[in-house]
């Protein structure tokens, strides 16, 4: 008899799941593979980047680096892997091969690998090492092997595309179960191949012969999902972290000009942060960028690693727009984390945890103005705070728009509202309002387009209320909201922000106002036995100035570092390309100003590169370094190769610096070169000789560093 009773409670459910199932919500658009399921489920990763560069303090390179220099005499993936996981992320990308060609295990495709280098006697795996360790630590492991070889001498023919399907091959055979296979638009150029030292350009959309290359992932790995510009995860378009406010899951590749198919390298990245509306295809958005200003470990960097403050601003604007954050890491030639970089990230992580603590919408009760078969079991408003992203509440077919009220017995304080839609069912709403029940009103206080996997929508101001109403305005189909959940962030106080203009004057201000600013010049960290803020004060030389808040129980908040090149107060332009034209408008490259630059694009056709600037700095100085930054509002002229000269009386001239700018129009941050030895010159003549787009220059500021 209870085996009779037990089949027939099976029997009812069974069809109690078959009719929910039958009365489900038809799928709209797009769909997300299972890969692509679980992609979006992780949410964070990051990205380490570590080679022969390192050793070379470059950010790319050439391929003629000698193995020897590769030797990280206290490299430990556990040290890495695990202060990753303490920012909370949950997977590890490792570069197994850059554009320099240096391959990181022991390939049998090239001589040019870690077997030739001193690590671990000969002997060294590093892939290996860091597979194991993110397994150790229950983080997921993905590779990334450029496609670019600046060190093959097959590189552009035929024969070296089947040597990289063959690198491809050993990664995704030997090294367990990965769940992304990461691939750069980055390829082709300048390099050393083979000791050739010359550029070779490739048509990027057919080299690779993508379909079947990809091919290779989709066999061996086929739990993995393809990042690239129009893989199954595409490229937001920028490393600045951002994805748009309205961002899509789906997305139409498009080629770039000129070309017939969309490809790495060759995709059309202006509608990548945004994605497309009804898109053909689910290809969400990975938002990459490094935890410092480069990809590679530099020292002069060391101060410059991002703030808990910054972090989260990448993730909201990534994973709280449904895209994943990917954060650069960038070992020291020790081979370990920076003790700052894994600070930072140990600081993000708790932050996070601290945030995500206590979701208040599971202590309020939910009401719907629909639920969809009035079944509230399978469609009710208990599924928005069980924690799971595919049980969800839902109206009926015809009903798009539609509210949620959370009610509490006392009154709460929150600031950020996380929403999910059930993405097996696809993208579905394109605008929500959220109201709060503020002095006998109803109140606006934020909105929100897209949802999609994730959506965090974070308030200008807390608000304290007994009520809140979410407001689904538009969506072409029924809803199907997955998880709603109401946040409290821990309270920061406001970063300092420092500013110099062209006199020397040093200004500190924040936003909302604090108790006390305290500030050092010296590189040492601020203290309560700093110097207090009180007014405008003069900075001449060049070198770090640090800043803090401070509450009125002497509380301190987090350290902001800017770095400041040796004053221009009685610098001027000698001369430029273009003489009479120009002298004025190059002005702007020493006038402290980032957002002003100097281009000579309307002047290309008289003079061709390379183009240049030559500054009187006023009196002769000890160059310890020499930096660009490019123009912040496009990559029209961004110098690519650059020549640095310097000379004492501005008639003899020697070279001081010469090279490329690496990666620069993805990542337009200070380019500083740091010379051998330091030079003494009055004067500097700033070349470009060759530039991203454009024949022509554009500089926003020059700047030099002394060795004081």
């Amino acid at each position: 008899m209870k085996k009779l009773l037990l089949t027939i409670l099976g029997c009812f459910a069974f069809l109690s799941m078959t009719a929910q199932k039958l009365n489900a919500p038809a799928p709209y658009g797009a769909l997300p593979t299972e890969s692509q399921l679980r992609w979006q489920e992780l949410e964070q990763y990051v990205l380490v980047h570590f080679t022969p560069t390192t050793f070379q303090n470059k950010e790319w390179g050439y391929g003629d680096a000698d193995p020897k220099i590769f030797n990280p005499v206290k490299f430990d993936a556990n040290q890495i892997v695990n202060a990753a996981k303490d920012g909370g992320f949950k997977g590890v990308i490792f570069v197994a091969k850059h554009h320099d060609g240096f391959c990181l295990w022991p390939t049998k495709t090239t001589t040019y690998n870690i077997s030739a280098s001193p690590f671990r006697n000969g002997k060294g795996d590093m892939v290996k090492e860091f597979e194991l360790a993110a397994h150790k630590a229950g983080m997921k492991f993905g590779l990334y092997c450029s496609p670019w070889d600046r060190n093959n001498e097959e590189y552009g023919r035929p024969e070296y595309v089947e040597t990289y399907r063959n690198q491809l091959r050993e990664l995704y055979s030997n090294y367990g179960d990965l769940f992304i296979t990461w691939f750069d638009g980055a390829n082709g150029g300048d390099g050393y191949y083979g000791g050739k030292k010359e550029k070779r350009n490739i048509d990027r959309s057919t080299y690779y012969g993508w379909d079947t290359t990809w091919g290779i992932s989709k066999k061996l790995q086929p739990g993995a999902v393809i990042f690239a510009d129009n893989g199954d995860v595409r490229w937001v378009g920028n490393e600045q972290g951002f994805a748009a406010e309205t961002s899509w899951a789906t997305f139409t590749p498009e080629p770039t000009a000129g070309k017939l198919v969309a490809a790495p390298g060759e995709t059309n990245s202006e509608k990548a942060p945004e994605g497309t509306r009804n898109g053909k295809f689910w290809k969400p958005a990975e938002c990459d960028v490094p935890l410092r200003n480069g990809w590679f470990y530099h020292s002069n960097e060391d101060n410059h690693v991002k703030s808990v403050s910054e972090l989260f601003e990448i993730y909201c604007k990534s994973v709280g727009r449904g895209a994943g954050m990917d954060i650069g890491l960038a070992p020291n030639t020790d081979g370990l984390l920076h003790p700052n970089d894994v600070k930072a990230l140990k600081d993000f992580g708790d932050f996070l945890k601290q945030l995500f603590a206590d979701n208040l919408a599971q202590s309020a009760v939910i009401t719907a103005s629909e639920i969809r078969g009035d079944n509230q079991i399978f469609f009710g408003t208990k599924n928005l705070t069980d924690n799971d992203r595919y049980s969800y509440w839902a109206t009926n077919d015809e009903v798009k728009k539609a509210w949620l009220l959370l009610e509490w017995k006392k009154e709460q304080t929150f600031n950020i509202i996380r929403l999910r839609e059930n993405i097996k069912l696809g993208q579905r709403i394109e605008k929500i309002e959220i109201d709060a029940f503020i002095n006998g009103i109803w109140k606006k206080v934020g909105e929100a387009t897209s949802i999609g996997a994730n959506r965090l929508v974070r308030l200008p101001n807390y608000v304290t209320t007994t009520k809140m109403r979410v407001l689904i305005k538009e969506s072409p189909v029924c809803i199907a909201l997955s998880d709603i959940g109401v946040f409290r962030e821990p309270e920061q106080l406001p970063l300092p922000k420092i500013k110099r203009d062209k006199d020397g004057n040093v200004s500190i201000t924040t936003e909302t106002t604090v108790n006390q600013i305290r500030y050092t010049i010296d590189g040492t960290e601020p203290t309560i036995q700093s110097p207090v803020y009180q007014g405008i004060f003069s900075f001449l030389s060049s070198g770090d100035i640090k800043a803090k808040s401070f509450g009125t129980d002497m509380k301190a908040g987090e350290t902001v570092i800017q770095s400041f090149n040796i004053c221009k107060k009685d610098w001027k332009v000698v001369t430029a390309t273009f003489e009479n034209e120009e002298k004025e408008k190059a002005s702007n490259t020493i006038d402290e100003n980032p957002e002003t630059f100097w281009s000579t694009a309307e002047n290309t056709s008289l003079t061709p590169l390379p183009q240049y600037v030559v500054i009187d700095m006023g009196q002769e100085i000890e160059i310890a370094a020499l930096s660009y930054l490019p123009r912040q509002n496009g990559a029209g002229g961004m110098v690519k190769n650059y020549q640095w000269e310097v000379s004492t009386d501005g008639t003899t001239w020697k070279t001081a610096a010469e090279g490329e700018f690496a990666n620069i129009k993805s990542n337009p941050t200070e380019q500083n070169i740091i010379l051998r030895t330091p030079t003494k010159a009055r004067y500097i003549k700033f070349i470009g000789k060759t530039t991203i787009e454009g024949n022509y220059l554009s500089v926003a500021e020059l700047g030099v560093k002394t060795t004081k």
